[in-house]
């Protein structure tokens, strides 16, 4: 589903920051832009930065429905700091809470968290319906301990063995000490 992203500009809140910016919503089934002013309130501007394809995988279902159980639904957007004349490159619009967590931990990238819009909800949740299948949860248990392989004699300080590298340190020093 193509998504456009809509950036907002605000004045900064200090000198050396003249302007922030920030994404603040998601239009679904937009069409392209490149950074075409939407709307403008004083100094506030808000432009459609750009149309990026957001493609669900049935592979992350999962994670599809982590997201959907959040008290508000989100999208999320992930942005590179702009190499030209733009603040920003858009890189990604994801559902995927695991997937802009990965994002988030390069550094590299900002990742702004968007609440999903009714259309968007309905259609995030008809795919997940329709794929996700619930695993049960299975708790692994540890390897029993085979107590037939028994070595006599190895470890126990009581026994005088030269090459014995199993045997207590405190059995060595008296060894050494006679």
């Amino acid at each position: 589903m193509p998504l456009g992203i809509v950036l907002q500009r605000a004045p900064g809140v200090t000198r050396w920051v003249p302007w922030v910016w920030r994404a603040v919503a998601v239009l679904p089934g937009a069409g392209p832009a490149e950074f075409r002013e939407i709307r403008r309130d004083g100094d506030i501007t808000e432009v459609h930065a750009a149309t990026l394809t957001l493609e669900l995988h049935g592979a992350e279902t999962e994670a599809y429905v982590h997201g959907l159980r959040a008290q508000v639904p989100c999208v999320y957007v992930v942005m590179r700091e702009g190499a030209g004349d733009d603040p920003f490159d858009m890189v990604l619009v994801t559902a995927s809470p695991y997937e802009a967590q990965d994002y988030a931990d390069s550094g590299e990238e900002v990742i702004e968290k968007i609440a999903m819009p009714p259309a968007l909800l309905a259609f995030v949740t008809d795919f997940v319906d329709e794929f996700h299948v619930e695993e049960e949860f299975k708790k692994r248990r540890r390897d029993k301990k085979r107590t037939d392989l028994v070595e006599d004699g190895i470890g126990d300080a009581r026994i005088a063995q030269v090459a014995d590298v199993y045997r207590s340190p405190a059995g060595r020093k008296k060894a050494r000490l006679q």
